[in-house]
């Protein structure tokens, strides 16, 4: 089994690609930078990116995987994930990654007081919520008080990088477009670019990208197959 002539190559993936996303992301320098742009707020530092993190607090719970995870100076936490198939749970998915960062907080012993202001940042190349807007935020609202902010510390953002509506940042407006595939003077944007270069370069990371497509069509067939034979036996059963 391989990978399907339907595949995009390695040296046509852009940062649209969660996987090539995540490698780019690795430069400290440019992950900083993004958050900054997105939230429209300075970062002192990040005290670590950590690529792929992976939450599994219990043997048999379900374990999430996290593009991009990082922390700055004032503890808050940012889960960053690139998004290219449309999907509806991706509110649900949300609500999940939320709970598992505070999960993971919890574990290493923090109280509930002390949990820190979570992000969690879906980058979107489809219009999540069919709008048009940029961007779409979300925190908790009292729904018979105006203005009442439950103040619980979680931010759910989802950018949209075919938006037309909204009030954003050239610098935003001009990331959004990247993802989207257009070319830009933008500053920011160039270094990203030149990343990405730099990422294809690497045939460490181009076996790895490879090795995952591979296994990923793999499970594809192999359920392909699973649902081939039981739909056999269901027929065969019907027929008893």
């Amino acid at each position: 089994m391989g990978v399907t002539g339907n595949e995009i190559k390695w040296e046509e993936i852009g940062i649209s690609n969660d996987f090539l996303f995540g490698r780019v992301m690795q430069n400290p320098k440019l992950c900083k930078k993004l958050l900054e742009t997105i939230l429209e707020i300075e970062i002192e530092r990040i005290e670590y990116p950590e690529g792929q993190k992976v939450i599994n607090l219990e043997r048999d719970a379900k374990s999430v995987r996290l593009d991009i995870f990082v922390k700055d100076e004032k503890k808050s936490v940012y889960d960053i994930e690139m998004q290219a198939c449309s999907s509806t749970e991706l509110p649900k998915r949300s609500r999940y990654y939320t709970a598992m960062l505070d999960l993971d907080m919890l574990d290493k012993g923090v109280r509930y007081k002390e949990l820190k202001h979570s992000f969690v940042i879906f980058i979107c190349t489809f219009d999540a919520f069919n709008k048009e807007r940029y961007c779409y935020t979300f925190e908790n609202m009292c729904m018979e008080e105006e203005g009442l902010r439950l103040n619980d510390g979680t931010t759910k953002i989802f950018l949209n990088a075919l938006g037309r509506k909204g009030n954003i940042s050239p610098g935003l407006k001009a990331f959004l477009g990247y993802v989207a595939g257009n070319k830009s003077d933008d500053v920011f944007v160039k270094e990203l670019d030149a990343e990405v270069a730099k990422v294809r370069e690497s045939k460490e990371w181009r076996r790895e990208y490879m090795t995952l497509l591979m296994r990923d069509q793999e499970n594809i067939e192999k359920g392909i197959e699973q649902g081939i034979e039981q739909g056999i036996e269901q027929g065969e059963l019907r027929q008893i």
